[in-house]
């Protein structure tokens, strides 16, 4: 099928779906969770195929991402029950005006219509996707990169079982099956078809898609992600929140990649930083590259003039020490792409000055970059995380997911 005849397909699905009732919706979020669970051994087939095929061309940090497992897969399930369980925001009445003359006027939650997802090696996104665009009453276009087909296509093929078992259309969740730049660049100018494109990927796909597209896009994702640990921080707390910032799962866009340091406190926390992300990882050691202050006080890389602007994506932690909080947000709202960044702080006038100051979609106080996540933000799971401003912005949900439209009653009423 033509990347074409697939977005004409999605259009037409889209006048069915609006007419399926909640309850029919959450019946078929229960079905397609079930459905993946039953399919596990045919989605690890094809991801086992997926891998073998990446593997020469991908780091082993970027394999893992690409890689699914019996207990990945039940987490995509219980990711698909969780929206299923969420309040739909369809139909919800925003605002209510009646006007002198008898017109109730009703601002109304509705659905976008046709969401596209452009994404590349994560198979998890094609199940996540599929279940809030469904909630929130959207059909949904997946196009995965060519690293993730096989898993994507399985996973899609089990989620419509489970619409299917419902009496439910296979075609509300649609997988492009087109991998080369052509289908992108269809997607991006399908005015008419798409109502809504977010790119979820790294810099290079973002880009195109923000610089290209015709149809409404979000911004999503690059994350160069900062932590600070400020001199009145308690240093223990500090080394945790930034190891597990760093290396609990280092592929993804709340990972942190840029550490900042005020000065007064580094010649003590800095060894204690590289004892715990170095020294004593026997796997996957984390490289430090320092800037010229931090390489005086601890062994490391010296810091090359973009690594304060890379989204890693690895065992890579840049290094920065600063004056003062003040320098910290300077340099932070400089180098920053808008998505987390944290403090690490006993002093609460540094932390109201940095979550004040901050201009990015998530700020913390004393926790981890890793929370920015709609499963963990409450919202069962994520389209994306939104690094702009309008009309979404931080982990994108049900709600973000929507847009109204006034409903208007009277009684013969003319103006």
């Amino acid at each position: 099928m033509t990347t074409k005849e697939l977005l004409i397909k999605a259009k037409n699905a889209k006048a069915e779906l609006n007419l399926v009732p909640v309850e029919q919706i959450n019946e078929a979020l229960y079905a397609m969770a079930d459905a993946l669970v039953k399919n596990s051994d045919k989605i690890l087939e094809e991801n086992k195929k997926d891998i073998e095929n990446a593997r020469s061309r991908v780091s082993s940090v970027m394999i893992d991402r690409l890689s699914l497992s019996k207990e990945r897969i039940e987490g995509m399930a219980q990711g698909v029950r969780d929206v299923a369980m969420l309040p739909s925001p369809v139909g919800k009445v925003l605002a209510r005006v009646e006007r002198p003359g008898g017109l109730v006027i009703e601002k109304t939650a509705v659905a976008l219509g046709v969401v596209a997802i452009i994404y590349e090696s994560r198979p998890n996104v094609t199940s996540d996707a599929a279940a809030l665009a469904l909630k929130s009453g959207n059909v949904c276009v997946l196009r995965c990169g060519k690293e993730a087909h096989a898993s994507a296509r399985a996973i899609v093929d089990a989620l419509g079982d489970g619409l299917q078992s419902i009496g439910l259309s296979r075609d509300f969740v649609l997988l492009v099956e087109d991998t080369t730049r052509q289908s992108a660049n269809e997607l991006m100018t399908a005015d008419g078809y798409v109502d809504l494109l977010i790119p979820r990927g790294g810099k290079g796909l973002i880009t195109a898609c923000v610089e290209n597209a015709t149809v409404p896009c979000i911004q999503t994702g690059t994350g160069i992600c900062h932590i600070y640990v400020d001199s009145a921080a308690d240093l223990d707390m500090a080394v945790k929140i930034v190891n597990n910032a760093k290396t609990s799962r280092p592929s993804v866009c709340n990972a942190e990649e840029v550490l900042v340091v005020a000065e007064d406190i580094a010649p003590r926390f800095l060894p204690m930083l590289k004892k715990a992300l170095v020294d004593d990882r026997d796997e996957n050691p984390v490289e430090l590259r320092l800037d010229e202050k931090a390489i005086k006080i601890i062994d490391g890389t010296p810091a090359g003039e973009n690594d304060f602007d890379t989204e890693f994506l690895d065992y890579i932690l840049a290094v920065k020490i600063v004056k003062d909080v003040d320098e910290a947000i300077a340099h932070i709202n400089t180098h920053s792409t808008g998505h987390s960044e944290a403090i690490v702080t006993g002093d609460s006038v540094a932390a109201d000055k940095f979550t004040k100051s901050i201009d990015s979609s998530s700020v913390y106080v004393n926790a981890s970059t890793r929370f920015t996540d709609g499963g963990e933000f409450g919202l069962g799971c994520e389209m994306g995380i939104s690094t702009q401003k309008l009309h979404a912005r931080g982990p994108m949900g049900l709600q973000e997911l929507t847009t109204y439209k006034y409903i208007v009653k009277g009684n013969g009423n003319i103006r």
